[in-house]
């Protein structure tokens, strides 16, 4: 299945998959249940305390799904066996990823979650934590620095105007792109890679931190700015809980790629929500503003 007839999958064909893998490798699945429908579907498979993530939406910018998922599998379960907080794969069934009707698909354990949503204090210190483990982390996969978010936004360059993006600013974020590479670097760690709040539930067990797909190794400096881009929280609050807050001055070429990024991948949320397009095109404008007046 291509990236486009993937992004058309329904409700029911990504909850139809994540059940049919499951009860394949003989997990009784009664009552699935979806918990979010994003650009990837979330199932919980009730009566099992199992989830599937499901890709839908995410192989237009990453063709290859396939890899991500693995990554993000091999360093949840790298993360748990080092005692990390974060939602752990399943030993229920193989975690995957699996590959159903043209679907990719993972599972994980079923954890409670809290409609409390973490302050910025609390964010920085359980990123820092988390950091301090990932740091103790061989290379887990072969790749280069930053590989995750700079192949996405090449595939958005090139095939971004069928999501609707103008021609010509894609070819300014791939301009803006060629003059941070140089600046985006520093000591190479394996990353979260995506670590805005959202990606930080609340437990009963504490805080943990799921999400692994967009893990990369990189300078910690790309979680930084994931953090004090967010809208979600005061991102210069939560960095500056942490044992050794950055700048802003340091991490301003991570967060100006962090901009782009996002501008990017608004144009995937648009493709499930067209209604959204209009403000695809109005935050990728702005990205692209910002980072020309940043370098300048």
């Amino acid at each position: 299945m291509t990236a486009t007839a993937t992004a058309t999958a329904t409700v029911e064909q990504a909850v139809a998959a994540a059940v049919a893998v499951a009860r394949r490798h003989g997990l009784p699945v009664d009552d699935p249940a979806l918990l979010s429908w994003g650009v990837n579907a979330v199932v919980h498979l009730r009566p099992a305390p199992v989830v599937a993530r499901v890709a839908v939406y995410t192989p237009l910018l990453r063709p290859e799904i396939d890899r991500p998922f693995t990554r993000e599998v091999a360093l949840a379960a790298a993360l748990t066996e080092a005692g990390a907080a974060v939602v752990p794969p399943t030993d229920l069934l193989p975690p995957g990823p699996h590959e159903h009707d043209g679907l990719t698909v993972s599972f994980w354990r079923h954890v409670d979650v809290s409609p409390d949503r973490p302050t910025a204090a609390q964010a920085g210190r359980s990123l820092a934590e988390l950091h301090e483990v990932l740091d103790t982390l061989p290379p887990l996969w072969t790749g280069s620095p930053l590989d995750r978010p700079l192949e996405d936004l090449a595939v958005f360059v090139a095939s971004g105007t069928r999501l609707g993006a103008d021609r010509t600013l894609l070819g300014e974020v791939e301009e803006l792109v060629t003059a941070l590479r140089p600046r985006l670097a520093g000591p190479e760690m394996t990353l979260h890679g995506d670590t805005h709040p959202g990606n930080l539930l609340v437990t009963g067990d504490g805080l943990r931190w799921t999400d692994l797909e967009d893990t990369s190794r990189g300078p910690r400096h790309w979680d930084l700015a994931s953090l004090r881009a967010s809208a979600r929280l005061d991102g210069r609050a939560a960095l500056d809980a942490m044992p050794d807050p950055v700048g802003d001055a340091e991490l301003a070429p991570f967060v100006w790629l962090r901009r782009l990024y996002a501008g990017a991948w608004w144009f995937v949320h648009a493709a499930r929500e067209p209604a959204d397009l209009p403000e695809a095109r109005a935050r990728l404008a702005a990205a692209v503003e910002e980072v020309h007046a940043g370098l300048a």
